[in-house]
């Protein structure tokens, strides 16, 4: 079972000691309201020097092996290789690029993404020798999001964990007819995902319609989907429900050989 601990969800999977995963909460930072505290993201109206603070922070707190790899996120299916990227740019200041996905094959390269009610899904292998993250909202998850990130990863999908990371809930994320039919016109089956509410729209499950198309690839072994970005107002920022707000980030990264 995942839990909260020392400001972090972090995922409840047999995954290998050598890999390391969290979500950050909003908890512990210094971004004043509405981001109040730990936000991440330089893309919301945030205090740039703030969110550069809660990074150090966030740095120091996970003993992180190198600065991450801060995606500047579209809503698409491109998939960066982290190394490839950071190979160019200091560790501690590492450049942005555009993509929702990313994947490393080496040891302390960070991958990470970030989230307001979008699903943050990561990836790792049994053999603990490549990981993965991958932000997935509706949009990306009908465009291939996960299916792009699994392709990256480069081994068969059956050697793979997947962990779904806090996202908005079933009962509070309300779509129209036209992203229901999105995802019915490839897979009839998600219907399942879907319930009529009173107000004429529909209640989408992002958890079920991400185990869908991972288990429709062939992994085998997901866990996650307990906690409701909307819902939880003290651990997690909510863009559908506060609208002007900060963001959480997924991270997740191979420890170096004799890291603690």
């Amino acid at each position: 079972m995942d839990e909260i601990r020392d400001g972090f969800v972090r995922p409840g999977w047999s995954a290998s000691a050598r890999v390391r995963a969290c979500v950050t909460t909003r908890l512990g930072g210094c971004s004043a309201p509405p981001f109040d505290s730990l936000n991440v993201s330089t893309a919301v109206g945030d205090d740039d020097a703030d969110v550069a603070r809660n990074r150090r922070r966030l740095h120091e707190r996970l003993r992180l092996p190198g600065g991450p790899l801060w995606l500047e996120q579209e809503h698409g299916v491109r998939v960066a290789v982290v190394e490839r990227v950071l190979e160019q740019a200091d560790e501690l200041s590492p450049a942005a690029c555009r993509a929702d996905a990313a994947v490393s094959f080496e040891a302390g390269r960070v991958c990470a993404v970030t989230t307001a009610d979008c699903l943050p899904v990561l990836f790792c292998d049994r053999a603990a020798s490549r990981v993965g993250a991958a932000h997935a909202g509706w949009r990306g998850l009908a465009g291939g999001v996960l299916e792009a990130a699994v392709a990256r990863l480069g081994c068969p999908p059956a050697e793979l964990l997947a962990w779904l990371g806090p996202a908005i809930g079933p009962h509070a994320f309300r779509v129209g007819d036209e992203v229901r039919e999105r995802f019915l016109r490839e897979d009839e089956g998600c219907a399942l995902a879907f319930l009529p509410d009173n107000t004429g729209a529909w209640l989408a499950d992002l958890y079920q319609l991400a185990r869908r198309r991972l288990q429709r690839l062939g992994v085998r072994e997901i866990t996650g989907g307990y906690h409701c970005t909307y819902t939880d107002d003290k651990h997690f920022f909510s863009h559908r429900r506060d609208r002007r707000t900060g963001r959480m980030a997924a991270l997740i990264w191979l420890a170096r050989d004799g890291a603690t």
